[in-house]
């Protein structure tokens, strides 16, 4: 069913759209589609006939003109291995975020994951002044909607927000702008899409974040978006309508109206449900925003682009929890794996979920996502389809933080992927010869971790080289760019899909070419490793698996931690299970394989005083770490 009909009422979705149920149903024809190759008429085919309460609102056919790709960082496939991008390597990102905030005339919505920081808030203040310098007609304020996701243990301080936004607006910006800041969570599902739409007229979306330290300082993270002009800006804009329509439902509750908008929002509420908003200039503004519209607002006009640089695209997302069931971007995917005939070139942060740390299970409750992974193995046996992965190297984390704060990677190797893949075609043709298994991952499977020249995986510090984009190429004329990764994950997710031969190929020689042949080496999916790893359990480990796995890690804490205690002393006789367990490479746990970790040094021989490292003699830390514990201080 449509999402929120009463709100829906308020707004168009549509110039031609009619109330009439057999008229709207005939709306789904676009005449958009009759451009669309075998690929996007593959996804378009399920959207209209699974989806079709949802067009004009969660899909599109549409038409428009691709402005550039933005990707980050910019030397990424030019870099050697262990060097660094040179200071301020990628200053112009937000630079260019300014530039398309302060181009707003009528309406600017602007969607992602958490608040910018850093030179992105600088970037986004400023922006929002430049709306007010260029605003001539006072009685015409523009719109400004912002929404982030509230994640869990993460709230967003809305109200602090609103005053860092608004701390050095012009002193007359009351005058000229109207600003909504908001935020929304429902159980697991939140806002993850990043969408800057301008006027109906300009649009960027994809995988970035708008993080100082992830992007722009040491280690930064490899992704990319994309900025397009034309008709498709306007779909950036009406997918927000129906998120802020939520928050708009849930602040009308009664829980709504005497807890959450009563309770600071930096405060954490242990609810599944959790909205956030505030208003600026509080006394001549509405408690909620206006839902775009075509008849109110300006309208983009392809015309005033040469038809030549009009090319087909399908925007395309999905709001989680908001709705019960249908995932419309989700069931299109799927439809454009199975359609592909040669290639299916993916550049991803992982396909598997998150990992248990040094085991090769999912976390409870995670699983691998079976539908994608069935249809690119479905096209690999079948129909020969090479599929060339790209992954984030497991655990990539920028700029010194925390695990908790940032980490790429969710802990498989290349073989681990790979053998899931082959396992999918093993589910779908249970006769399937092993010999001829082998020969399709020989000849038709490629996966491997970004890497830069020369085969390197590392920055100067040793970190490892991050990988957050969601893009994927179909046949080499068919490709998507958005923030839905492919890995499970219920979130509010949108992107675009372009379809056009030569777009495409322009994308990929700037962002895919140089990636894939940096970092595909042959060594990465050896077969036989992929065929040995057939037989390995990789899903989802039950609770008491990590029950049992968290006491074996908290024994090898004391073992590394309190050597003193488990020096051999000659006589072996009153080892118990566990120390005897502790001698093995691994530890099975009825089921749960847990790879053994090394005492960081020989708590009897001390370490060397010096070591090597990139060329330069230095104190061994691990020798200071020995003289610490043995003498104290």
């Amino acid at each position: 069913m449509p999402l929120f009909s009463r709100f829906r009422k308020t707004y168009d979705s549509d110039d031609d759209l009619s109330s009439d149920e057999e008229e709207a149903k005939k709306a789904v024809e676009d005449k958009s589609a009759g451009d669309l190759s075998y690929v996007g008429a593959a996804a378009y085919d399920v959207l209209r006939h699974d989806h079709q309460d949802l067009h004009h609102e969660l899909w599109n056919v549409t038409k428009g003109k691709v402005h550039e790709l933005t990707y980050t960082p910019k030397d990424f496939a030019s870099r050697c291995d262990r060097t660094n991008p040179p200071d301020q390597h990628d200053d112009w990102f937000p630079q260019k975020v300014e530039h398309l905030i302060g181009q707003t005339r009528e309406w600017c919505d602007i969607l992602t994951l958490a608040p910018p920081d850093g030179m992105f808030m600088v970037a986004f203040k400023n922006g929002l002044h430049e709306i007010c310098n260029n605003v001539v007609d006072t009685n015409k304020k523009v719109i400004v909607r912002i929404l982030f996701g509230n994640t869990p243990g993460m709230p967003v301080n809305i109200t602090k927000l609103m005053e860092e936004f608004t701390s050095h607006l012009p002193q007359n910006a009351h005058k000229k702008l109207k600003l909504w800041v908001g935020s929304w969570r429902k159980g697991t599902s939140w806002n993850h899409s990043k969408i800057i739409a301008i006027d109906g007229k300009h649009l960027w979306t994809g995988g970035h974040n708008f993080w100082d330290r992830h992007y722009l300082k040491a280690n930064p993270t490899n992704d990319v978006s994309i900025q397009l002009e034309g008709n498709v800006a306007r779909d950036g804009h009406r997918y927000a309508n129906a998120q802020w329509g939520y928050i708009t439902k849930k602040q009308n509750t009664k829980w709504g109206t005497f807890v959450d908008k009563r309770i600071p929002d930096g405060m954490d509420v242990p609810r599944r449900a959790r909205v956030t908003v505030s208003n600026y200039p509080e006394n001549s503004t509405t408690d909620f925003p206006p839902f775009y519209s075509l008849k109110t607002y300006q309208r983009a006009k392809n015309h005033d682009i040469p038809i030549e640089d009009v090319v087909p695209i399908i925007t395309m997302g999905r709001y989680g929890k908001i709705l019960k069931e249908a995932r419309p971007s989700d069931d299109a995917f799927v439809a454009m794996f199975l359609s592909a005939k040669e290639s299916i070139r993916c550049s991803l942060q992982d396909l598997g979920p998150v990992c248990v740390p040094k085991t090769k299970r999912a976390l409870p409750g995670l699983d691998w996502p079976f539908p994608y992974m069935k249809a690119m193995a479905n096209v690999m046996w079948t129909k020969g389809v090479d599929v060339e992965i790209v992954l984030s190297n497991p655990g990539s984390i920028p700029d010194g933080l925390s695990m908790t704060e940032a980490q790429y990677g969710n802990g498989w190797s290349c073989v681990d992927v790979a053998a899931e893949l082959i396992k999918c075609i093993k589910d779908q043709f249970p006769s399937a010869p092993d010999w001829k298994l082998r020969q399709t991952v020989e000849d038709n499977l490629r996966v491997c971790f970004l890497k830069c020249q020369r085969g390197g995986s590392y920055y100067a510090d040793g970190g490892t080289l991050g990988l957050h984009s969601k893009h994927f190429i179909i046949d080499d004329r068919c490709c998507y760019i958005g923030s839905q990764n492919l890995y499970v994950c219920d979130l509010a997710e949108w992107g675009v899909v372009i379809d056009s031969p030569e777009a495409v190929s322009d994308i990929k020689k700037q962002y895919w070419d140089g990636m894939w042949k940096v970092s595909y080496t042959h060594d990465d999916c050896n077969v036989d490793k992929v065929m040995d790893g057939l037989g390995i359990d990789r899903g989802a480990a039950s609770k008491a698996e990590i029950l049992r796995y968290d006491l074996e890690e908290a024994k090898k804490m004391c073992y590394h931690e309190l050597p003193t205690y488990f020096q051999d002393d000659g006589d072996d006789t009153d080892d118990s299970d566990a120390e005897d367990a502790l001698e093995h490479d691994t530890t099975v746990s009825r089921g749960l394989v847990i790879e053994e970790v090394k005492p960081a040094f020989d708590p009897k021989e001390p370490p060397p005083y010096y070591i090597e490292k990139y060329g330069k003699k230095i104190r061994n830390p691990k020798h200071e770490k020995f003289m610490k514990k043995k003498y104290g201080g």
